[in-house]
C-alpha cells in the first residue's frame, strides 16, 4: 500500500509517509490502546465530533472505544496512526449483515489534518479488510463534511454515492482496479518523494562528528559540504572545538541554534544511537548515516531502528558514503569522495561506497555527470526504490543507474520501476549473480543476494535494462543521458575508414540492428557531395580524405533520409584533416535531428580534441565501433520495452 517505507510487521507496524514527508508508524489499535483513542476523540474541536459522530460526543463514548481497539478478528478491524508515541489518526471497520460488507469510520486529530493522514488510514484498513475477507466498504458522511467526501472520492475506488437528506451515502468495491493503484501509487509518489527532500534538497544539514584534522571522514564530509558551495545554513558537532573550517561548531546536537533538515553522522558505531537520540529530540528530519560496523551488533541496530522510527525521521545507511545533489540551488556534496562530482543528468544509487566513488569520477570524466546520487549502505531505510520515486518527476534526471547487491522488496521495485521506465530509462547492474559473488554480497552488507536467474526476471519484467559490466553501463548510459530514441532498428553506418565500419556493421547485426541499404535517391544525393572513390550503399564510407565539409554534407543527407532510424558516424583522425572541425559539423548536425547520432572517434592527438568538442556538446561519442552499436541496440531496446 500507499508509501510504506518498511516492511511489514504485525504489532510493530509498518512506517508510512504522510503528504508533507513527515514518517509515521501505523498498526492495528489493539486494547493498549483504548486510552489513546478515547483521548483522541475528547480532543476533536466541536465541529469534527458534529461530524464523525452526527452530533456531540456519545455518552457511552468509552464503550464505543472498546470495540475501535478490539482485536482484529472476522466482523471488525482497526488501524491507528502514530507520531512518534502520539495516535494522531485511527480508522476502523464493522461488518455488517453480508460480512463481505462492513462500515468504516474515521477521526483525525485536528494538527494532522490536511496532511494525507487520512488517505493513508483508509489505505491500510482497505488492506486489513481484504485480507479477512471483506469485499465493500460502505460510510454514512454529512453533506456539510466536504473534506471527509473529497478524502472518500480522491482514494482512486470505484464508488457510488446517494444522498439521503443532510447524509450521503457512499458505497466502495475494494477490488484491485486500475483507478485505484495507480492513484495509490501515485500518492505514495508525491508522499515518498516529499519525505526525500530532507535528504536531497535540505536547507539546513549538521555534519556529525566532524574532525579537526585532515583525513578524518567527519573533516572530508565537512569540508565536501563547504567547499562544493552548499548554500543553506551548516553546523558541525564537535566537543572539543568552537568552529571548523568556518563553521560554527557545537557540542552536541541538541545544542544546535535551530533545527535541521539532515544530520550526517560520522561517528564511532556504538554512539550512533544515541546520536540518532539526540538528532530525534532537536527536530532533524533525516540522517545520513555513514558510520559502519553496526550491522551485525543486534542491539545497536534495534536502538539506531527505535530512534528513527519513534521521531519520524527517514535514514540513508548506515555504512555509506553519503549522498551528493547537483540542482544548481542545492549543491550538496556530504561525501568523503575525493573529487567533487561533475554536475548532470545521472541518477545513481548504489550499495558499494566504492563503486559509487568509482562510478562518479568515471561519469565526469565521460562528460555525463550526476543530477545525485545516494549511496544506501546497508539499506536501513532508505532503497532504490525511494530513489526511483524521486527520479520519476525530477526534471533534472534524465536516466537513472542502479547498482544492486540485493533486493530488499521485489514486489515493490517491479510496481515502481514499471511506472519509472515508463518515462525514464533504469539502467541495472547487479553483483552477487554467481554463489560466490552471493556470499561476497552478504558478507558486505549482510543482505541476501538474489539468484541471477530471479534478478534477470524481475528487471525484464520491470522494463529495466541489466547490464553485465560496468563498462557496458557506461556505454549505455552515455547513449541514454544525451539521445532521443530511434523508431526502429534501421541504422547508417557514415565512416572515412572502411575497417571500422564493417567491425560496427557486424556489431549491428549480431545486436539484432538492420545496416539496410540506402534507397537509389539517397545514393545518388551522396555521389553529388562526395568524391568519386565513396561508397553510399551503406555503410557510408566517404575515405581518408573526407573533412568536416564533406561529413556536413553526407550528415545533412542521411538524417533525413526516412528509412534510417538512427546513425552511427566514424572518424578515423589522419595527420591531414582537423577533428575539432569534423566534431563541429556533427554537432551542427545533430542539432534539432529527428534520429539518434552516435559517434566514434579513433586515433590519438586531433582525435581527443575532437572527443572533447563532442562531450562539451551533449554528443555521445565512444572510442570504439562495436560501443557505438551496443549504445544503439540498447536505445533500440528501450523504445520496444516502453
Amino acid at each position: 500500500m500507499s508509501s510504506v517505507v518498511g516492511e511489514t510487521v504485525e504489532h510493530a507496524g509498518v512506517r508510512g509517509v504522510l503528504a508533507d514527508g513527515r514518517v509515521v508508524v501505523l498498526r492495528p489499535l489493539n486494547p493498549e490502546d483504548q486510552n489513546a483513542v478515547l483521548r483522541l476523540h475528547e480532543e476533536l474541536p466541536e465541529r469534527d465530533r458534529y461530524f464523525r459522530f452526527f452530533g456531540p460526543l456519545p455518552p457511552r463514548l468509552a464503550d464505543l472505544v472498546l470495540g475501535m481497539t478490539a482485536p482484529v478478528d472476522t466482523h471488525h478491524g482497526s488501524m491507528g496512526a502514530f507520531d512518534g508515541d502520539g495516535l494522531i489518526g485511527m480508522a476502523h471497520y464493522e461488518t455488517l449483515g453480508d460480512s463481505t460488507s462492513a462500515e468504516i469510520a474515521l477521526a483525525v486529530s485536528r494538527t494532522a489534518q490536511a496532511h494525507g493522514v487520512g488517505t493513508l488510514l483508509l489505505e491500510h484498513l482497505i488492506s486489513l479488510a481484504r485480507r479477512h475477507g471483506v469485499r465493500r466498504f460502505v460510510a454514512e458522511v454529512l453533506a456539510e463534511n466536504g473534506a471527509m467526501l473529497r478524502m472518500l472520492h480522491d482514494s482512486g475506488l470505484p464508488c457510488r454515492t446517494r444522498r439521503d437528506g443532510p447524509e450521503t451515502h457512499i458505497e466502495f468495491a475494494l477490488d484491485d482496479v486500475d483507478t485505484y493503484v495507480d492513484a495509490v501509487a501515485e500518492r505514495e509518489r508525491l508522499a515518498d518523494s516529499a519525505s526525500l527532500r530532507a535528504i536531497l534538497r535540505p536547507q539546513s544539514v549538521v555534519v556529525v562528528g566532524a574532525g579537526r584534522r585532515r583525513g578524518s571522514v567527519g573533516y572530508a564530509v565537512l569540508e565536501n559540504i563547504k567547499t562544493g558551495g552548499y548554500p543553506g545554513r551548516l553546523y558541525a558537532v564537535n566537543p572539543h572545538a568552537e568552529e571548523i573550517l568556518g563553521v560554527p561548531t557545537f557540542p552536541t546536537v541538541t545544542d544546535l541554534p535551530a533545527n535541521c533538515d539532515l544530520a550526517v553522522v560520522c561517528v564511532p558505531a556504538g554512539a550512533v544511537p544515541e546520536v540518532a537520540e539526540h538528532c530525534g529530540r532537536r527536530g532533524v528530519r533525516a540522517m545520513v548515516v555513514i558510520s559502519a560496523g553496526i550491522t551485525g551488533h543486534p542491539e545497536l541496530q534495534d536502538r539506531l531502528l527505535a530512534a528513527v522510527r519513534h521521531y519520524g525521521m527517514r535514514m540513508v545507511g548506515p555504512n555509506c558514503v553519503g549522498v551528493a545533489e547537483s540542482e544548481p540551488r542545492v549543491r550538496l556534496d556530504a561525501t568523503f569522495a575525493p573529487a567533487p562530482a561533475t554536475p548532470g543528468t545521472i541518477g545513481l544509487v548504489t550499495q558499494s561506497g566504492g563503486i559509487g566513488i568509482a562510478l562518479r569520477e568515471q561519469l565526469g570524466q565521460l562528460g555525463l555527470g550526476l543530477s545525485s546520487m545516494v549511496s544506501t549502505g546497508d539499506k536501513y531505510d532508505v532503497s532504490g526504490n525511494d530513489l526511483l520515486m524521486w527520479w520519476q518527476r525530477d526534471p533534472g534526471t534524465t536516466a537513472a543507474v542502479l547498482y544492486l547487491e540485493s533486493f530488499g522488496n521485489p514486489a515493490r521495485f517491479l510496481s515502481i520501476a514499471r511506472r519509472v521506465t515508463r518515462v525514464k530509462p533504469i539502467l541495472a547492474v547487479k553483483s552477487g549473480r554467481t554463489a560466490a559473488g552471493a556470499r561476497a554480497a552478504f558478507s558486505h552488507t549482510g543482505a541476501l543476494a538474489g539468484t541471477g536467474a530471479a534478478y534477470d526476471t524481475l528487471l525484464d519484467q520491470a522494463g529495466v535494462i541489466r547490464v553485465e559490466s560496468m563498462s557496458e553501463m557506461f556505454t549505455l548510459a552515455t547513449a541514454f543521458a544525451h539521445e532521443r530514441l530511434p523508431k526502429g532498428n534501421r541504422i547508417g553506418i557514415l565512416t572515412n575508414a572502411g575497417g571500422p565500419a564493417i567491425m560496427a556493421t557486424d556489431a549491428c547485426a549480431t545486436l539484432g540492428l538492420e545496416v539496410v541499404e540506402l534507397p537509389a535517391a539517397t545514393q545518388a544525393a551522396l555521389r553529388r557531395v562526395l568524391v568519386p572513390e565513396a561508397s553510399v550503399r551503406n555503410p557510408v564510407d566517404m575515405v581518408a580524405a573526407a573533412d568536416a565539409t564533406s561529413y556536413a554534407a553526407a550528415l545533412g543527407i542521411l538524417k533525413d533520409d526516412p528509412g534510417l532510424d538512427g546513425l552511427i558516424v566514424i572518424f578515423v583522425s589522419p595527420i591531414m584533416i582537423n577533428a575539432v572541425e569534423v566534431a563541429r559539423a556533427i554537432v551542427a548536425a545533430a542539432r534539432g535531428a529527428r534520429l539518434p547520432i552516435l559517434t566514434c572517434f579513433m586515433g590519438k592527438e586531433q582525435g581527443k580534441q575532437g572527443v572533447e568538442e563532442l562531450r562539451r556538446a551533449g554528443v555521445p561519442v565512444y572510442l570504439f565501433p562495436e560501443e557505438a552499436a551496443h549504445a544503439m541496440a540498447g536505445l533500440e531496446r528501450y523504445r520496444r520495452m516502453r
